[in-house]
């Protein structure tokens, strides 16, 4: 097929080539021709500024090296001309650094070379699929963004940038702030949206079954092997490995969560060749990874690999014009699991509430109206029916315990309603993964079940 021919195709559905060496831009357009698309193709950043002001396309692949400029400039201009439009850098094998100032100027994805025709044709199909109908944009497994406050409209304009684009997002916000919906929402809207979404909590996992957990095992591989299990890797592949609470990746894990993001291949336990995988990776914290990797504890390789964007989620305390959608909200969804009528909160009552900082998020409002939904009695919630805790002892994220005191199970702690609100939160936190928990708290586990146990909530 000729150029010509190629360029009387329709506007919608042809892809820009751009890249110095024809053997390539040749090869990469008949691949494309295998995908039933074709392709305009371009040497020079001039040629390719030219094609974009007088075409349509629906993707834009370019090498980083070209004769008068590089494939950065590409970016920018498309980001300045046609924005919406994905555009994929071609780079050197070994040039991540390169890919990833491209992906923070706005590159949907990238590819190394000698490009391989499944990591294209997979990098094809996620952009064409941003032309398909967008899932419903609220919905995360139930979940939604409530308010419409400045932060969160930011917040979704930034969403809907990110999905665009296969850049690794960090995602840093206070416990409680809702940040798997988050990354919920930045999978359903992209590309990968038919795929699966997998989250995991990095501190819930035994640091013992890490490996196994997130790349698989084969038969055999250790006691208990029974049989092939594929890991988290493996199920997200097409789609999206959430990482939670990253920063509580032991180091050694760090090490082979960075060699598999960057192979885009794992090798399970037991395994003796690697096997190809193909997610996005999303990651949060509640911590700051930039302390952590000044103190040692996480890896500074890793931490620019995974925070290529960082998006920030703003504390409720940032946004109380929000509290009373979200409070209607909740309760609305608290009605419907009880089968009842929905609660309404008094001005009194709501005024409380928007007065008040939650340490806990959206995650304590929510605690904090079921709670209240539990104790009252008319269909009206009072401003005494808001039990909202003490704030100044919230403020710490651990506790600052006496090693001596705690040492054995026998010590002689009253069990305050203080210290009960801080362990229930790092439960909730955890999703009551009690070893979790206790590194949160700074205790050891045997000290945590003994306060449980005391407590009568073992």
């Amino acid at each position: 097929m000729s150029h010509t021919e190629r360029r009387t195709r329709p506007a919608t559905s042809e892809v820009l080539v751009v890249d110095d060496e024809e053997d390539i831009r040749e090869l990469i357009a008949l691949s494309l021709l295998r995908l039933g698309l074709a392709c305009d193709t371009a040497g020079t950043v001039a040629e390719a500024r030219q094609l974009l002001d007088t075409r349509r396309y629906r993707l834009c692949l370019t090498d980083m090296r070209l004769p008068d400029g590089d494939g950065l400039e590409i970016v920018e201009t498309i980001q300045a001309r046609c924005p919406g439009l994905p555009v994929a850098v071609i780079t050197a094998f070994g040039s991540i650094d390169t890919a990833i100032r491209a992906l923070k100027l706005g590159a949907f994805d990238f590819v190394t070379k000698p490009v391989e025709l499944k990591v294209l044709r997979e990098l094809v199909t996620h952009a064409l699929n941003l032309d398909a109908p967008a899932a419903p944009t609220e919905e995360s497994g139930g979940r939604r963004l409530i308010g419409n406050s400045a932060p969160m409209a930011h917040l979704r304009a930034q969403i809907a940038k990110l999905a665009r684009n296969q850049a690794p997002v960090f995602i840093h916000g206070e416990s409680g702030t809702g940040k798997e919906v988050i990354a919920n929402l930045i999978h359903a809207q992209g590309g990968r949206a038919a795929a699966p979404f997998v989250p995991v909590n990095c501190g819930a996992i035994s640091p013992e079954l890490m490996e196994s957990e997130f790349f698989g095992h084969r038969k055999g591989s250790f006691t208990g092997a029974s049989a092939d299990k594929e890991g988290l890797f493996q199920a997200a592949s097409g789609g999206t490995l959430f990482l939670d609470e990253v920063g509580e990746l032991p180091l050694a894990m760090q090490v082979k969560l960075l060699r598999a993001i960057q192979e885009r291949a794992v090798r399970p336990v037991g395994g003796h060749t690697e096997v190809p995988v193909d997610v996005r990776i999303l990651s949060a914290s509640h911590r700051d990874l930039a302390q952590l990797v000044a103190e040692g504890k996480f890896r500074q390789d890793l931490f620019f690999r995974i925070n290529v964007i960082t998006l920030r989620v703003p504390p409720l305390r940032e946004r109380p014009e929000d509290v009373p959608d979200l409070a209607a909200h909740i309760l609305q969804r608290l009605a419907q699991r009880e089968a009842t009528a929905p609660r309404r909160l008094s001005p009194a009552a709501l005024a409380r509430l928007q007065q008040y900082p939650f340490p806990g998020n959206v995650r304590e409002l929510e605690n904090l109206l079921e709670r209240a939904c539990a104790l009252c009695e008319g269909d009206e919630i009072g401003a005494e029916d808001v039990d909202l805790y003490p704030t100044e002892s919230l403020t710490h994220s651990q506790f600052n315990f006496d090693p001596i005191r705690d040492a054995a199970p026998d010590d002689t702690d009253d069990g305050s309603d203080d210290e009960r609100i801080r362990v229930l939160r790092a439960l909730d936190e955890t999703r009551w993964n009690r070893s979790a928990a206790a590194r949160k708290l700074g205790m050891t586990l045997r000290q945590l079940r003994y306060r449980l146990q005391k407590w009568g909530m073992e």
